[in-house]
């Protein structure tokens, strides 16, 4: 049977990455959860990018989280359950410290470690018909502090606690009123308006995208911001982009970043 796997497509500057496991609604495995960060971190080093999209393969699910038949062969103690999940720890760091914007594409079921995923990435778009949720508490399990921490800066402590805590699925409104969605848009129009969007950010200066990731970051953290930090706010001004951004738009053209 072959395994399960995490497959990347290019289109010039935007990569779609699918978890392809559409006969399991593309649960993740041990090996999906390290084959995601490795490959989230070679699309990060690479310097042609602008933009990726991340989904589940078919139109049923992004992903439901973990396949549950791990438990017994994988995760069904301590030990190995702290192997397991240093595995899924560095995939969301990756997700995280990726340079390159992400948008979840979200058709579907996005439950469990499905919604960890999704929300380790910058913009989530789904279709009106996708369900959200973190049910595993009729699991005994708990989602530890890595897995969580995407949830909480989402939703906040309170409405994190409230999903962990009952377990319901919910639907796209509320995922979107509780601020886990960026939009939603019609079932059939998630792939086109996810497309549109990811054309948008690619076609901006690439470096500002990455600047404006790491500052919403940091702006997050309540530490004062060094000298060197401030300095950095105005290093767009020494880019080759930046000249060619307001040139392009006094002479009302359409600019042509180059990422230097």
């Amino acid at each position: 049977m072959t395994e399960p796997s995490i497959v990347t497509e290019r289109d010039g500057d935007i990569a779609t990455v699918i978890i392809d496991r559409p006969e399991k609604l593309n649960a993740m495995t041990k090996h999906l959860w390290q084959s995601l960060g490795e490959t989230i971190e070679a699309l990060s080093a690479d310097d042609a990018l602008r933009c990726i999209v991340l989904r589940g393969a078919g139109e049923k699910a992004f992903s439901p989280g973990n396949d549950i038949g791990e438990f017994r062969t994988d995760r069904s103690n301590v030990e190995q359950a702290r192997a397991y999940g240093a595995i899924m720890h560095r995939t969301l760091a990756a997700l995280k410290n990726c340079r390159h914007p992400l948008i979840a594409m979200i058709h579907g079921i996005c439950v469990g470690g499905g919604l960890e995923i999704a929300a380790m990435c910058d913009l989530r778009i789904c279709g009106e018909s996708s369900r959200f949720g973190v049910p595993i508490k009729n699991l005994g399990l708990v989602m530890a502090h890595a897995e969580m921490e995407g949830l909480v800066q989402l939703a906040g402590p309170a409405v994190a606690l409230e999903i962990l805590l009952e377990g319901r699925i919910f639907d796209a409104a509320e995922a979107l009123a509780k601020g886990l969605v960026t939009r939603i848009v019609p079932d059939g129009e998630v792939t086109s308006h996810t497309y549109g969007t990811a054309r948008r950010i690619a076609d901006g200066a690439p470096l500002v995208a990455r600047w404006h990731k790491e500052f919403v970051r940091r702006v997050m953290d309540p530490a004062p911001l060094t000298d060197d930090e401030r300095d950095e706010g105005f290093a767009c001004f020494g880019t080759e982009d930046f000249h060619t951004g307001y040139e392009a738009f006094l002479s009302k053209i359409k600019p042509e970043f180059k990422g230097r």
